[in-house]
């Protein structure tokens, strides 16, 4: 079976969207060579097998599985010709598409940022499932330095190595999304560190864990 191992994750983690993004929203897809593994399109995360979980080429083409592949497979396509990413989560998370229907990039108010880089930027709105929606995507992430971002009016991408630490981020993110808006609705104003303080947290995070 074409991407067996890459398939049985996006099964076995596509349960943790429904904790992220609301009823059949939101995507996600594990990468090996020129093709990945995504979660099929307009169906529960919990109603599909290995088999007929979709396998696409980078290139667009539906090359195996037994159910037709989610209607973002133009952005993920886009984003894994960046040879560096292995897993994309997308969603539709309250707390980052709050900032996301305002336009508001998140800034740097907490040294956990750096899981995805200095910032998250808000790439410019295109209709869901388009060219110009994932070409917008790759172009806000490359210009921030991050591998997140918005999505104007719509929600959130975040790309990874693999997609344990893909799934962690979109977290950390969403976190961070809650907490900036839960400070600025208590009518403080959040203070930003500083890139001498995250380069700091990145030398640091060069070290931490077993």
């Amino acid at each position: 079976m074409i991407l067996e191992s890459e398939r049985r994750q996006v099964v076995e983690h596509a349960a943790e969207l429904a904790a992220l993004t609301p009823a059949r929203t939101g995507n996600l897809s594990v990468r090996e060579g020129d093709a990945f593994a995504i979660t099929p399109t307009g169906v529960p995360y919990d109603s599909f097998d290995v088999a007929e979980t979709p396998v696409v080429g980078v290139d667009g083409e539906h090359r195996d599985g037994e159910m037709a592949p989610s209607s973002e497979v133009p952005m993920h396509s886009a984003i894994y010709r960046r040879e560096d990413v292995g897993a994309i989560v997308h969603t539709h998370s309250p707390w980052s598409t709050a900032l996301a229907v305002a336009h508001q990039p998140l800034p740097p108010i907490h040294y956990m940022i750096v899981a995805v880089g200095k910032e998250v930027p808000v790439a410019e709105y295109a209709p869901y499932g388009s060219d110009q929606l994932a070409a917008n995507i790759v172009a806000a992430m490359d210009e921030a330095g991050s591998t997140a971002s918005f999505i104007e009016n719509h929600g959130l991408v975040v790309t990874a190595p693999d997609l344990e630490t893909a799934l962690e981020n979109t977290h950390h993110v969403e976190s961070l999304a809650r907490l900036y808006l839960e400070t600025r609705s208590a009518g403080l104003e959040p203070r930003r560190l500083s890139d001498e303080q995250l380069e700091t947290v990145l030398e640091k995070f060069e070290s931490y864990g077993q």
